[in-house]
Formats: structure tokens, sequence, C-alpha cells
């Protein structure tokens, strides 16, 4: 079990892993090589991180708890390869802080803070940087939405994102016992890749917007929610797919929500 001499602080949604198997797990969803740079968000006790210098060529990690600074410079002496930025990840310029670096392929692999997991997969999204794959533990719960599919009670506008741009995988569950502390939900390591051809956007600007207000009132119907656009283009588009305006957001997939926003475009 790894031992961290750390205080740990509820506000930075701060749960370390005990175990290195668990560790040795998350690493191996992804091929990693000594020309590829990994970006990791709250490396906290650094037992992802040195599991993750092993095997890239580069690590960057971003840790928004300065008191950690003793715990992960001793954690990582002997990791010539790992950078840390002690700054926050969602204010931070990724463009900018990779540019010194020299890689073939970019990754994203971390046990992200629960709290602002979302913000940091639209961070990425909004990044347009070419990952090759990006690999997360999150929340059960959050996994289960990431991943969800049109019809489900759990399919949300941050699904649709995430479809438009991914294939997901639900690599694995992990347990809340291997922890410390230990949270009061279970976690899942889930995967993105970039889709090879995305589908083509006029907009994408509205695309995203359309999607957000498509969900904004989840009991309500696209009629309502989307009552302050041009409703006789979205009935057009959805009588195509053999729907009507009295459908939900929930049931309907990206490729619809695609097409709806290229019509209003």
């Amino acid at each position: 079990m790894e031992h961290y001499d750390v205080k740990f602080k509820k506000k930075f949604g701060q749960n370390f892993l005990k175990r290195r198997a668990v560790v040795e797990r998350i690493v191996s969803t992804c091929p990693l090589t000594k020309d590829d740079l990994v970006i990791e968000v709250g490396p906290g006790g650094a037992i992802l991180t040195q599991e993750l210098a092993k095997k890239a060529g580069a690590v960057l990690a971003y840790e928004i708890d300065t008191d950690l600074k003793d715990e992960l410079s001793t954690k990582l002496a002997d990791f010539s390869n790992v950078s840390v930025l002690f700054q926050d990840f969602l204010e931070s310029n990724i463009k900018e802080d990779i540019s010194n670096f020299s890689f073939s392929n970019l990754y994203f692999i971390s046990n992200v803070p629960y709290y602002i997991t979302t913000p940091i997969i639209m961070k990425i999204i909004d990044s347009n940087l070419n990952f090759k794959k990006i690999c997360m533990m999150v929340q059960k719960e959050v996994g289960v939405r990431f991943s969800a599919r049109p019809g489900s009670r759990d399919y949300s506008s941050i699904s649709v994102f995430l479809a438009y741009f991914y294939d997901i995988k639900k690599e694995f569950l992990v347990s809340r016992k291997e922890f410390v502390p230990e949270p009061n939900v279970d976690s899942v390591v889930i995967s993105f890749t970039k889709k090879n051809k995305l589908l083509e956007l006029k907009n994408k600007e509205l695309f995203f917007k359309l999607v957000r207000d498509s969900f904004q009132f989840k009991r309500k119907n696209i009629r309502n929610n989307l009552k302050k656009y041009n409703l006789d283009v979205i009935a057009s588009v959805l009588s195509d797919f053999d729907f009507d305006l009295s459908v939900r957001a929930e049931q309907l997939s990206v490729e619809i929500f695609v097409a709806l926003a290229n019509a209003l475009a």
C-alpha cells in the first residue's frame, strides 16, 4: 500500500490511490512509448505520475495544491521527465504549456478531481488539441453519463458532445476502497479515442448551444426547449428521422443534433 505524508483537502477533491496494481492497469489502457507526452491533472501523491513516467517520454502534470510541492518533489526525485505546473488546469493555456515539448503522440491520463470532471473534459474538447487517447478515472455515475446512449435516462448534453468527438469505452470499475481517504462513491476508468472522421458541422458554436438548450429542461420537449429557434426548420429535420416537436432531447442521437444545427446555420 502506498503511504502519503500529506493532509488531504476536501475542497480539492483529494482521494489518492493506494495500490500500484490499479495504477498499472490504468496506464495499460494506452500504448505509451518514449515518443509520447502525457498530460495529467491532479498528480496528488504521484503514484500514477510515476507509472506514466516509466512508460512515456514526458509527463506534464498540473497540481493546484501548492502544499503538495514537497511530497511531489520527493516522490518524483528519480524522474527527470516529469514537469509539474502548480496551477489550475482550467485556467491554463495547454497549447502554450506543451509548446516546449517534442513528442509524436499526446495523451491525457488522469485520476481527475471529481468535482471538476465535466469542466476538464470540456476544456480538453475546446483546446482542439489532437489527443491520441484520453483515459480518466471518474465517479461511476459520471462515467455512465459520459457513455450514455440515446433513450437512456443518463443521456445528456455532455453525452452528445463526447459522442460527436470520441469513441467511448468503459475500461474497468474501481472500488471506493482503493482510495485514501475513502470516498462515498465507486469509480470507473473510461477512455475516449478521437473518431477518425467527424460529422461535418457548418457552425460548431451553434451545435454546442443547440445541444445545451435542447437539454435545458429535461422534462420538456424540443418544442418548449427550442422555442427561440426556427421551429419550422427543426420540425422539418425531425420529420426526416421520424420524430416531431414533441420528442425530448434524450431521444435524439448525435447525428440528428448535427442535422438540426446544420439546417439552422
